[in-house]
């Protein structure tokens, strides 16, 4: 098998920085890929937690002038992953969240970071790094979506490129006046170009010019597609719909492994269930919850927001408590719905337990000691909690949408097809039918022969990178043979 060379462009990366699954991806894919005959390196921004965590690193690329100030480029190694580092203080070297400043707003300049990203990555692609010429460039979100556009108008030869879509709500608007400080020409502001509405999409750019384009799920690729899912670039995706997968994502199946995590209260795997119920009774004690070994508990891990559909899970709270339900909800975003989940925690001691905030140690527990997992998501192009909770144990509890319909197999959907469920779904994506989603959960599990089966079921399905990343090292191949 020849070896293909890949330079991944992304935001952020696991575990070194992360907001979310972006970097999960991120920082697993490369490993997955290695089994397929794919050589990655990832280039990522030096903020400062990324220099922080670089034991010994190597300068590449010594500029005393790009967008605004001196960089340098650094290769180096970290838990497994070949690094390429842009080295840009003037970008990079602020604290905390890497697109967001202390006051919660987007950095002003978050345009100019974000296309010297792209900007270095079309330069690596183009041959800057003797020692590393790439066959793909795989560009991730908007963060990256330039690269495809300069090495467009960068003339060739070029590498082939791959653009990857993990949130289309995420669509990297900047004003029409910072064309030329992006360095794109005149000519690219056009409705075939990086024109979106009157502004400058950095995710437009990456639709309209990569070679191919993957989303993280094959039903959200099709819902894309759709004026109602596409927000703005539907008939975009349907004109390049050649182009177009969806490829669902995986996760890293030896960090979220409940037979050897170290973040939780006690060991346990499909053969050895027994330690799920002490992870339950420590998740109890850890939210404030009343030892109840026979009330579902049933787990939250996301972003509080509209997308993720939390509003609806706070209109379902009475169905809930008359269920005997418990709930352990661990998150942040939109302050009135953190306000709003603490005050009934608050309000139903024993009952609700809340944490604002991202803590990824608690995450593991949650997995490992709830009975059910909800994921109420309005719109979810792949969405990895899910996955997690397959893998664990906990029985998901999911809308049907995007990635979730492709991972999650209903136990109605189950009885007509014949095959093993592995959750519950509900559609449409209503406060009513999810609270008949979680009434349908808490029969289940209090048939414990039944919801036994469903937790086998769902951590006998394989939720890693390999088929996935061999799919992905097909599609490389292809666009190099296509491309030659």
């Amino acid at each position: 098998m020849t070896l293909l060379r890949v330079l991944a462009v992304a935001s952020e990366v696991y575990p070194i920085v992360k907001t979310g699954g972006l970097a999960d991806v991120v920082g697993a894919l490369p490993a997955a890929l290695q089994q397929h005959g794919v050589a990655t390196r990832t280039l990522v921004p030096g903020y400062p937690d990324v220099l922080k965590a670089l034991r010994s690193a190597e300068t590449v690329l010594n500029w005393p002038e790009f967008y605004g100030g001196p960089i340098r480029v650094l290769a180096a190694a970290h838990d497994g992953l070949d690094l390429l580092v842009l080295d840009a203080p003037h970008l990079y070297a602020r604290p905390g969240n890497p697109y967001v400043g202390p006051d919660g707003r987007d950095w002003p300049d978050n345009g100019i970071r974000f296309a010297a990203l792209s900007r270095m990555a079309a330069e690596i692609g183009q041959g800057a790094i003797v020692s590393f010429v790439a066959d793909i460039v795989h560009a991730h979100d908007w963060q990256a979506g330039l690269v495809p556009a300069y090495l467009h108008y960068g003339g060739s030869p070029r590498p082939g490129t791959v653009m990857t879509v993990h949130n289309l709500a995420y669509q990297g608007q900047f004003s029409p006046d910072m064309l030329a400080t992006f360095g794109l020409p005149g000519e690219s502001y056009a409705l075939h170009g990086v024109e979106y509405y009157g502004t400058i999409s950095l995710l437009k750019a990456g639709l309209q010019f990569a070679d191919r384009i993957t989303t993280v799920s094959p039903t959200y690729a099709r819902e894309i597609q759709t004026d109602e899912g596409g927000m703005g670039f539907g008939g975009l995706l349907r004109e390049r719909s050649d182009v177009l997968s969806g490829i669902l994502n995986g996760i890293d199946v030896d960090v979220w492994d409940p037979a050897t995590d170290r973040n939780i209260a006690a060991h346990f795997s499909a053969e050895l269930p027994g330690g799920r119920a002490q992870n339950k009774a420590a998740l109890q004690l850890r939210f404030g919850l009343d030892q109840a070994p026979d009330a579902m508990l049933l787990g939250v891990i996301s972003r509080l927001s509209w997308q993720k559909g939390l509003d609806l899970l706070l209109e379902t709270i009475p169905t809930l408590l008359g269920e005997g339900i418990q709930l352990a909800l661990l998150g942040s975003g939109d302050r009135d719905l953190q306000d709003r989940f603490a005050a009934l925690a608050q309000a139903n001691p024993g009952r609700i337990g809340v944490v604002i905030g991202y803590d990824e140690a608690l995450a593991h527990l949650i997995q490992a000691g709830s009975d059910a997992l909800a994921v109420p998501s309005r719109f979810e192009p792949c969405g990895l909690t899910q996955l997690c909770a397959l893998r664990y144990g906990a029985v998901p509890v999911v809308a049907n949408v995007g990635g979730l319909a492709d991972t999650v197999l209903d136990f109605d959907e189950a009885v007509v097809s014949g095959a093993a469920a592995t959750g519950v779904k509900f559609a449409p994506v209503t406060a009513d039918a999810l609270a008949h989603a979680l009434r349908k959960a808490n029969l289940l599990f209090n048939d414990q022969v039944t919801w036994r089966r469903l937790q086998q079921a769902g951590m006998a399905t394989d939720v890693s990178w390999h088929d996935r990343a061999a799919r992905y090292a097909a599609l490389y191949r292809e666009l190099v043979a296509a491309r030659h």
